[in-house]
C-alpha cells in the first residue's frame, strides 16, 4: 500500500491514506520529538557498559563516551546514508547472534549449569517465599506481561521499525525476511529474557530500600537497575568475553541509533521542511537532512548527560507516545476500509497526551505519595512500561470504536487506495 501511495515515510502514509496534510504534520512532529528520549537511553546504556568494562567512573569520561558514540553514528549515517546503515545492520546482527548466545551460556555455566541455576533462583526469597523466581512466569506475571506487550506489540507501531520494510525489493523477499527475522528474534530476544531472569543470581534486592536499590552479591556494591547487566557481566564473564560483549552492545546500539537518526531526519525533511520550500532539489534536501541529523544527535546527547535518567524509563516513554499514537491507525489502516480520519486523530491525541500526563505525575518524582499508591496496585500504574503497554492496547480499541459510529466520508477514494491489493 505504501508503494502504491508513494509514501516514503510513515507520516506520508498517514497523509495519503486519509487525505490529510495536517495528519502528516502532526505525525512528523511526534516522530521527531519522541525518538529523542529513546536515542538518549541508548547512549546512557552504552556509557554504563563502557564504565564497567574500562573502570571509568568520572562524569567527564562518561560524557566523552556519549559524544564519541554520537560522532561515530553521525559519520557513517551522514556519509553512507541508507545503504551504509543496511550493511552495518547486517554485520552487527551477525555479531549479536553469536555473542548473546555466548553470554547466556557463560552466565548459566557460572552457576553450575541450567538445572543448578534454576534451583539457585528458587532459593531466593521474594516477599518471604521461595520458589518464585524459578516459576514459568516468575513472581509477578501481570507486570511481566506489561514488559512483553511493550517490547513485542509496540514494535508494530514504531516508525523506525516500519520504515525498514519500505526498502524491500519484491514480495519474494518478504518470505525470506520473515524467516530470518523470526530466528533472529528468538535468539536475541529469548537470550535477553533468559539473561534478565538469571541476573537475579548475581544481583539481589536490598530489602531496606524497598527494592529500589540492588546490591551485587559478590562485591556488595550498590547498583541501580541499569547497572544490573554490567554487574552480571563483570561477575560471570572472563575479561576477553567482556571485550566481545562491549562489541555486542555497541553493535546493537549503533544499529538502532542509525535507524532512529535516519527516520527522524528523513521524516522532518520530507514531510515538514521540503513541502514548505519553493525550491528544494535533491542536493538541498540532503543538506537539510544532514543538519537535522546533527541537531537530533546533539539534543539526544544533552539528555543522555543526565546519569539519573533510567534507560527503561526513557525508552518506555518514547515507545508509549509513538506506538500509543500510531499502532491502531497504522495497523487497521492497512486492512480496513472503515477507519476514518477522526479515529486516527483520537489515537494520536490520546497517545501523546496520556504519555505526557504520566510523565508529569510519575516521571519526575514530583508526587511521591501518588507514585507509591500507584506502584502498590497489582498492575503498577506508576511504571512507564505498563503505561506504554496500556496506551498501545488503548489505541487498538479506540480506532475501530470511533470509526464504528461514523461513515467513511469518501468511499470512492478509499476503494482506490485499496486497489493495490487487487494487483
Amino acid at each position: 500500500m505504501t508503494q502504491s501511495l508513494g509514501a516514503k515515510t510513515m507520516p506520508e502514509y498517514f497523509e495519503q491514506r486519509w487525505n490529510s496534510k495536517a495528519l502528516k504534520i502532526a505525525t512528523s512532529a511526534i516522530v521527531f520529538v519522541f525518538l529523542i528520549p529513546y536515542t538518549a537511553s541508548i547512549y546512557n546504556g552504552l556509557s554504563r557498559l563502557f564504565n564497567m568494562a574500562f573502570s571509568i567512573e568520572s562524569d567527564g569520561a562518561y560524557r566523552v563516551i556519549i559524544v564519541v558514540m554520537a560522532l561515530l553514528t553521525a559519520i557513517y549515517v551522514i556519509l553512507g546514508g541508507y545503504s551504509a546503515t543496511a550493511i552495518n545492520d547486517f554485520i552487527q546482527g551477525m555479531v549479536m547472534l553469536v555473542e548473546i548466545a555466548a553470554v547466556v551460556y557463560c552466565a548459566v555455566q557460572n552457576q553450575g549449569g541450567f538445572s543448578s541455576a534454576l534451583a539457585s533462583l528458587g532459593e531466593i526469597e521474594v516477599n518471604g517465599e521461595t520458589n518464585q523466581l524459578n516459576a514459568v512466569f516468575g513472581p509477578d506475571p501481570l507486570n511481566l506481561l506489561g514488559v512483553i506487550v511493550l517490547t513485542s506489540l509496540g514494535t508494530w507501531g514504531l516508525p523506525q521499525m516500519v520504515h525498514k520494510f519500505y526498502a524491500i525489493k519484491s514480495e519474494n523477499e518478504i518470505i525470506k525476511g520473515a524467516v530470518i527475522s523470526t530466528i533472529f528474534a528468538l535468539i536475541v530476544s529469548g537470550g535477553s529474557y533468559l539473561l534478565g531472569g538469571f541476573n537475579r543470581l548475581f544481583c539481589t534486592t536490598d530489602s531496606t530500600k524497598s527494592g529500589k536499590s540492588l546490591i551485587s552479591t559478590l562485591s556488595n556494591r550498590k547498583l541501580e537497575y541499569d547497572a544490573m547487566i554490567p554487574a552480571l557481566l563483570e561477575t560471570a564473564l572472563p575479561d576477553i568475553l567482556i571485550g566481545l560483549v562491549v562489541v555486542l552492545v555497541l553493535s546493537a546500539s549503533m544499529s538502532t541509533l542509525s535507524s532512529l537518526v535516519l527516520t527522524s531526519s528523513s521524516t522532518m525533511t520530507i514531510d515538514l521542511i521540503k513541502p514548505n520550500l519553493k525550491k528544494c532539489g535533491e542536493k538541498k534536501e540532503m543538506i537539510i537532512m544532514r543538519v537535522l541529523i546533527a541537531v537530533f544527535l546533539l539534543v539526544s546527547v544533552l539528555i543522555a548527560f543526565n546519569k539519573n535518567a533510567s534507560i527503561s524509563t526513557l525508552m518506555s516513554y518514547s515507545w508509549s507516545a509513538l506506538s500509543g499514537a500510531f499502532l491502531g491507525p497504522f495497523l487497521y489502516g492497512l486492512f480496513s476500509k472503515k477507519i476514518i480520519k477522526a479515529a486516527v486523530w483520537t489515537s494520536l491525541i490520546s497517545g501523546v497526551r496520556l504519555t505526557l500526563v504520566h510523565m508529569v505525575l510519575f516521571g519526575f518524582g514530583w508526587f511521591p505519595s501518588l507514585s507509591a499508591s500507584a506502584a502498590s496496585l497489582p498492575l503498577n500504574l506508576a511504571s512507564p512500561i505498563n503505561a506504554g503497554a496500556i496506551l498501545m492496547i488503548l489505541s487498538l480499541i479506540l480506532v475501530p470504536l470511533v470509526s464504528r459510529f461514523t461513515k467513511v466520508p469518501d468511499p470512492k477514494r478509499v476503494e482506490d487506495v485499496f486497489q493495490c491489493y487487487q494487483k
